[in-house]
C-alpha cells in the first residue's frame, strides 16, 4: 500500500522548523565565535554587568507570560462555566441536566464556590442519581453523585450518603466517605469508624479514616 503523500501545510511546517533549527544553530556558533574574539575586559563586563540584567529581563518576561497565560485560562474557564450555568438552567431533561451538573463541578475545579445559584437543583439531581442509578454498571455515576454532594456541602443528603456507605460497589462507598468528610458530618462518625475497621476494600478504609480525621 503506497504511503500517503504529505500535504502542503505539512511540508511548509517542516521547512519552517528546519529553517528555525538551522538559524538557531548558526546563532549559537556565531555567538561562540564572537565571545572568543572579545577582550578579557569586555568578557568580564558582559559577565558582571550585562548578563545579570539580561537574566532579570528574561525571568521577568517569563513571569509575565506565565501570569498572563494563567489569567487567560481562568477567564476562559469562567466564561465556559457561565455558559454551562445558562444551559443547565434552561435544560428540561433530567438526565441532560445531571450531565451538565457533573460537567459544571469539573469545570469549576471541584469547588462549590461560584455555583451557589444552582447548588440546590444540582444537589437534587445528585440525590436522584444515587437513588435511581441502580446496578453495578452504574457505579461510577453513583460515585460521582455522592462525591459531588460533598463538594456542594448538601447537608440534607447526609442520611443518604451514610446509607451509600453500604453500597455493593467499593467505589461508591469510598466516594460517600469522601463526601461525608468534606461536610464534616458528625452523624456519620459511627458508620465511618465501622467502615474504617471492617470494610474489605483498602480504599474505602482509607477514605473513611480521612473523613473521620476531618470530622474530628
Amino acid at each position: 500500500m503506497p504511503s500517503p503523500t504529505k500535504t502542503q501545510p505539512e511540508e511548509t511546517s517542516r521547512a519552517i522548523n528546519l529553517f528555525v533549527g538551522l538559524l538557531g544553530l548558526g546563532l549559537i556558533v556565531a555567538g561562540i565565535w564572537i565571545w572568543h574574539h572579545l577582550t578579557f575586559d569586555t568578557q568580564d563586563f558582559i559577565t558582571d554587568e550585562i548578563l545579570p540584567i539580561l537574566v532579570g529581563i528574561i525571568v521577568l518576561g517569563i513571569g509575565v507570560w506565565v501570569g498572563t497565560k494563567k489569567w487567560r485560562v481562568r477567564k476562559e474557564r469562567l466564561q465556559l462555566r457561565d455558559r454551562l450555568l445558562q444551559r443547565f438552567q434552561k435544560e428540561p431533561s433530567p438526565q441532560k441536566r445531571r450531565d451538565l451538573a457533573f460537567t459544571l463541578i469539573e469545570v469549576n475545579q471541584f469547588e462549590g464556590e461560584g455555583l451557589e445559584t444552582v447548588a440546590e437543583p444540582m444537589a437534587e439531581l445528585f440525590v436522584w442519581t444515587l437513588k435511581t442509578a441502580i446496578g453495578d454498571k452504574q457505579h461510577r455515576i453513583r460515585g460521582m453523585a455522592a462525591s459531588y454532594l460533598g463538594i456542594l456541602k448538601h447537608q440534607n443528603s447526609v442520611p443518604l450518603l451514610i446509607r451509600a456507605l453500604e453500597d455493593d460497589h467499593a467505589h461508591v462507598r469510598a466516594c460517600a466517605a469522601l463526601a461525608l468528610g468534606r461536610m464534616r458530618a458528625q452523624d456519620a462518625k459511627t458508620k465511618l469508624e465501622e467502615k474504617m475497621k471492617e470494610d474489605w476494600d483498602q480504599t474505602v478504609r482509607s477514605r473513611s479514616q480521612e473523613a473521620l480525621e476531618r470530622i474530628r
